[in-house]
């Protein structure tokens, strides 16, 4: 017998040609299947999440790659919804990207904090160019022990593929890390690809897309720890 519905939101503008969007749908399957969870995915597009927008019904959350967005306020209270109301919540890629902005403007407050994609001259750009994009690469990342993200895995030392021109700032990664916002990955170079939030039931983001491994016939572990967290946290 299945476990009661979950309900999964998908916060991202979809479009079928972009390879995680094809493969998060099968990713999730792949996942409930393996959980025995009857699972109903929704797409939220950026640009339908407004103010009045119900995001209760909802057992956890994944922001998905292929940003700029259509509307980055959307994206952004999604998040915060989801960090607030402590619903399990995964980013991957811009994922990664808006998270990191969404704690910056509302937990440390920096109302001016931005992008670097939308506000490349912007003074406090959390996320800024990479020095060498990852667009269809593929590296290793060192998990840190004891997070989320390491325990989902099983194991400290990844090999992951990337669609990526965008990172966390170096400048601000001292500030921004200092506090409930922790590093749980990095790259073969030292450089951040995953962070979590402590005092969270599952609130992890990786600059990576681990969801990419579903379209070779592998459950993502990370999409295996969404779902048992969005169980968890539903019971």
């Amino acid at each position: 017998m299945k476990a009661t519905a979950l309900h999964l939101a998908l916060i991202g503008d979809y479009n079928p040609d972009v390879t995680a969007h094809q493969a998060i749908p099968v990713a999730l399957q792949q996942a409930s299947d393996a959980l025995g969870l009857t699972l109903h995915v929704q797409w939220l597009d950026t640009d339908t999440i407004t103010a009045t927008t119900e995001l209760h019904a909802f057992d956890g959350f994944w922001c998905v790659p292929a940003s700029p967005y259509r509307d980055i306020d959307g994206a952004l209270r999604a998040i915060r919804f989801a960090r607030e109301r402590k619903r399990p919540f995964l980013g991957t890629c811009g994922g990664f990207q808006h998270a990191v902005l969404e704690y910056a403007r509302n937990v440390l407050g920096w109302a001016d904090a931005e992008h670097g994609e939308l506000a490349p001259q912007a003074k406090r750009a959390v996320i800024t160019p990479l020095s060498c994009a990852l667009v269809e690469a593929t590296d290793t990342v060192r998990l840190v022990p004891y997070t989320r993200i390491a325990e989902a895995y099983g194991q400290l030392k990844l090999h992951e593929g990337y669609r990526c021109s965008y990172g966390l700032n170096p400048e601000f990664a001292e500030a921004l890390l200092e506090g409930d916002l922790i590093p749980s990955g990095h790259d073969s170079a030292g450089d951040l690809r995953a962070i979590e939030l402590l005092d969270h039931p599952f609130f992890v983001a990786t600059l990576f897309q681990p969801e990419r491994a579903a379209l070779k016939g592998i459950t993502p572990p990370l999409a295996l720890a969404l779902l048992k967290a969005c169980r968890q946290v539903s019971q």
